[in-house]
């Protein structure tokens, strides 16, 4: 950051979109300015996805103003003062200045205000409560710009009070630590987060879920996670990595930036849990994975593990078999184990050259046509039913045991005998 105190150098803040919509909502005496997470990253250096407004307006004015102008106005969050503005078809969330006046862990009643420094309060940490005028001037009322300069994740005030305020905010201190945090975690933060973890039991299996997918997204995780482990947060939302381990997560990153692997955060969430399909239909069940997600996992829990030694027949008979992404996934946490142990001779170091071989091979892999159906088999004499589906299947594990090069007239006469018996 180097001292910076403005983001007037940032594109984003140069659209016509937003200095309109922020024009609109600041005339006649009130005030609007950027608000959290836009000005925190570009203050870093990082992508900026989201632009959000924070306004002395009410919920009410802000929807007149914004229709005045001609733009679209969606009232998404109006009890909690925020609307959604759609400007030249840019959307941006407008979210009226508010102190929290009763909360219960998880939700909060709010009421509108025009102090800049009670809202900036309310918030989580210091480096969500920067705001940015309109010429990019950063407003700081709370500290956060020293703590971005030091990359610290703190709370603001009292720790414990913003925990008990949202039970989530424990799960979302060490989501930004790892995207955002440096060195050891705010150790007052970090205590909290320990004494009240048991209420963690009150959120919702999505916002968990959502929580620690978007943590592991995160470029390297693995600092974030051991001290989610210390704090007995881990173990509280996802108690299938407790007599596991993480340490796999520190080779998955190396391999990700070395290999350019995409970040994946199922693949990372494989790499700290066991390959266990009870265990990983009860963790989807719990946090209400998405379909795909929960697919995945099961995949990846019911594929053998696999050798180095593997042939490209073994290879692809287990790819026709099963779940070629449970494969694949298989592949590479055993191409990260390898890489790690090779760091220790160049035995593991022709292994991890295998799994790479294997894995080209599971990307190239085309699924290969049995050649035999149904209708064959009628036009054998034999009748539809389950007689049928026995010798059809017979006939396919056969190919299958074959290396697939059992061809059509060879599976025919085997068919005629099979029907025989």
């Amino acid at each position: 950051m180097n001292g910076v105190r403005s983001v007037a150098a940032a594109s984003w803040l140069k659209g016509e979109s937003l200095q309109s919509l922020l024009a609109v909502l600041s005339a006649s005496g009130e005030e609007s300015r950027i608000a959290g997470g836009a000005v925190r990253n570009t203050l870093l250096n990082e992508p900026v996805t989201d632009i959000d407004i924070a306004t002395t307006n009410r919920p009410e004015e802000t929807v007149r103003r914004a229709e005045a102008a001609g733009f679209k106005a969606v009232p998404t969050g109006a009890e909690h003062g925020t609307i959604t503005v759609v400007a030249k078809g840019q959307a941006f969330e407008v979210t009226t200045l508010r102190s929290d006046i009763d909360t219960d862990g998880r939700h909060a009643k709010v009421v509108f205000g025009r102090d800049w420094l009670r809202d900036a309060e309310r918030r989580d940490f210091t480096i969500n409560a920067l705001y940015a005028n309109a010429d990019g001037t950063v407003v700081d009322l709370v500290g956060g710009l020293a703590d971005l300069e030091s990359r610290t994740l703190r709370f603001i005030g009292d720790a414990e009070t913003r925990i008990r305020e949202d039970n989530l905010r424990i799960l979302r201190f060490f989501r930004f630590f790892a995207w955002y945090g440096s060195g050891r975690p705010d150790a007052a933060g970090l205590k909290a987060c320990a004494r009240l973890k048991d209420g963690l039991d009150q959120l919702s299996a999505e916002r968990v879920w959502n929580e620690l997918k978007r943590l592991l997204a995160a470029p390297d995780p693995s600092r974030a996670l051991l001290w989610m482990r210390q704090a007995g947060v881990l173990s509280k939302v996802l108690p299938e990595s407790e007599k596991w381990g993480i340490d796999s997560i520190h080779a998955l990153v190396k391999a990700e930036r070395d290999l350019s692997w995409h970040v994946d955060p199922l693949l990372r969430l494989e790499a700290i849990v066991p390959p266990d399909a009870a265990r990983m239909k009860t963790l989807a069940e719990r946090l209400k994975l998405s379909k795909s997600d929960a697919q995945r996992l099961r995949g990846w829990s019911i594929t053998a593990p696999l050798a180095k030694e593997t042939s490209d027949v073994a290879l692809s008979q287990a790819l026709y078999r099963g779940d070629p992404l449970g494969v694949a996934d298989r592949l590479r946490l055993h191409l990260i184990a390898a890489r790690e142990r090779a760091e220790a001779g160049d035995k593991s170091l022709m292994e991890a050259g295998s799994y790479i071989r294997q894995l080209r091979f599971v990307q190239e892999w085309q699924r290969p046509e049995f050649p035999i159906r149904g209708s064959d088999l009628t036009d054998l004499g034999m009748k539809q039913g389950a007689a049928l589906g026995h010798t059809l299947k017979r006939l396919e594990t056969l190919w299958i045991d074959s290396g697939f090069v059992l061809e059509r007239d060879a599976l025919m006469a085997r068919a005629a005998e099979i029907s025989q018996v």
